[in-house]
């Protein structure tokens, strides 16, 4: 004896508030976070100012076949440039392109080590910002930055 069972065909529901990038990817905003549908399941979510996360998304997606970038730019009103751009970084790089920290710190990549420990020395004696400058091949605002920041100490002379 044979026993057949039918198998229900489940079809991707979107609700109606959801905006469709393609036929398979829908988005809406619902408090603040912006949820990504896919086939009426969710699949990745982001904070509605998040740019990066956006960019990340909107990439994964491209790159996975589950939408095209003209889908994209013409249901988020972005341009191809920026678009192809994200697309090019999420290629080359992953995530990682997209949420990696700099080891910098903060600090200006060219003062650092001993030319930091050169300026913080002319500081100490007095020396003027924009001579300083100067001496070391670096822009004023770099050293005023850094003073800013609290990486070097300007003398109180």
């Amino acid at each position: 004896m044979h026993v057949f069972l039918h198998m229900q065909l489940l079809l991707p529901l979107f609700s109606v508030e959801c905006k469709m990038v393609s036929s398979t990817v829908g988005v809406y905003e619902s408090d603040g976070i912006i949820q990504y549908i896919v086939n009426g399941l969710p699949v990745f979510s982001h904070g509605k100012d998040d740019l990066k996360e956006f960019r990340y998304i909107t990439s994964n997606l491209i790159e996975q076949g589950l939408c095209k970038q003209t889908e994209v730019e013409r249901c988020f009103c972005v341009s191809s440039d920026s678009v192809r751009r994200s697309l090019k970084k999420f290629r080359k790089k992953g995530a990682h392109a997209f949420f990696s920290v700099g080891n910098r710190g903060g600090h200006c990549h060219k003062i650092h080590g001993e030319v930091s420990a050169r300026i913080q020395k002319k500081l100490d004696i007095g020396e003027s910002v924009n001579a300083i400058a100067r001496g070391e091949n670096l822009t004023e605002g770099a050293i005023r930055y850094a003073i800013k920041q609290g990486y070097l100490k300007k003398s109180p002379h």
